[in-house]
């Protein structure tokens, strides 16, 4: 599949600074993105490159086939952009901004109004469609943003920190139309944000980005087992200390010879182990485990969240490094 988005050595200095460091990145129609790291890593410069509003020293950015250099008005009309801080006239209601913006787009006043309308009742604010936007929530200029955003139907949504200043509730509801976009419109969203778990509940595949470089990309599954050396399947497993007659050492090879998938055996603490297969062995290793007389309190399937991925970064030193 060719990407939608694709950089190739993409690189933005502002005098001896670089904002964005070699950057190659392939975003794929119809997925949600997540561009993440720490404010000041380079996101918004990147963003700025892919929407054509800011010159790379060197590299390139294409954007629907377009170069965004040299080609960022017809980027414009394929890219709809949401920054963390969208302006409309207070003084005109909902509906009224919305077929403002859809003229300036070449949209016909009759097509703009029923649009507006269709799109209001969309993204929640179905019953505000006539009241000035001067009396809106944060939450309520967010939404009221993706509409604009989808008022002139992009095959790209860039977000760019969209959440910022949303009450919690409001930000699941906003993270769920963003989801749902995707999965029933086929749309690309590139989601830049520096909240790990915002970024994990949307997203097909993440970026990991600090001081304008791409430390690693991938899905959860992928950056897990990058970043931890993790095998196939990895279980967690909690044993009855007291029932626990065995030494570490005599248990991991009691094991090994009963389950010849397993590849590894590590002990977290004194009752918690970690334990690699080539497969999923929860079953037989439930079996060999009360074979060998140890009660098993839990054992379930090993799975890393994006927020202990980010932190290995940081222990690691890798981040640091750079």
């Amino acid at each position: 599949m060719k990407p939608i988005i694709d950089t190739y050595k993409l690189r933005k200095k502002y005098g001896d600074t670089i904002a964005v460091d070699s950057l190659n990145l392939s975003i794929y129609p119809g997925e949600v993105f997540g561009l993440l790291g720490p404010n000041g890593a380079g996101k918004s410069t990147t963003i700025l490159m892919l929407m054509g509003l800011s010159e790379p020293t060197f590299g390139k950015a294409m954007v629907c086939s377009y170069d965004a250099s040299k080609q960022p008005l017809e980027v414009k009309k394929k890219v709809g952009f949401l920054p963390d801080n969208v302006g409309f006239y207070k003084s005109r209601t909902a509906l009224e901004n919305l077929i403002f913006i859809a003229q300036l787009n070449g949209i016909s006043f009759d097509e703009a109004k029923v649009k507006g309308q269709e799109l209001l009742v969309k993204v929640g604010l179905g019953d505000v469609i006539n009241k000035k936007v001067g009396a809106f929530s944060k939450g309520m200029i967010q939404r009221l943003g993706l509409a604009e955003v989808l008022i002139k139907d992009p095959e790209v949504i860039i977000l760019d920190e969209p959440t910022t200043g949303i009450d919690p509730s409001g930000i699941k509801d906003f993270l769920n139309l963003i989801v749902s976009l995707s999965k029933k419109e086929q749309r690309t969203v590139l989601f830049s944000s520096h909240h790990l778990h915002q970024v994990q509940h949307v997203c097909d595949r993440v970026g990991i980005f600090v001081k304008g470089r791409l430390l690693a990309c991938g899905d959860m599954q992928t950056l897990s087992k990058e970043l931890f050396n993790m095998d196939a399947y990895s279980v967690e497993v909690e044993v009855d200390c007291e029932r626990l007659s065995l030494t570490a050492e005599e248990l991991k090879r009691r094991l090994q010879t009963e389950i010849s998938s397993i590849s590894n055996i590590q002990f977290l603490d004194e009752k918690n182990l970690l334990i690699g297969s080539g497969k999923d062995i929860r079953l037989e290793l439930n079996k060999a485990l009360l074979a060998l007389g140890i009660g098993v309190v839990t054992l379930k399937e090993k799975h890393y969240g994006l927020d202990e991925i980010y932190q290995k970064y940081f222990e690691g030193g890798k981040i640091n490094d750079l």
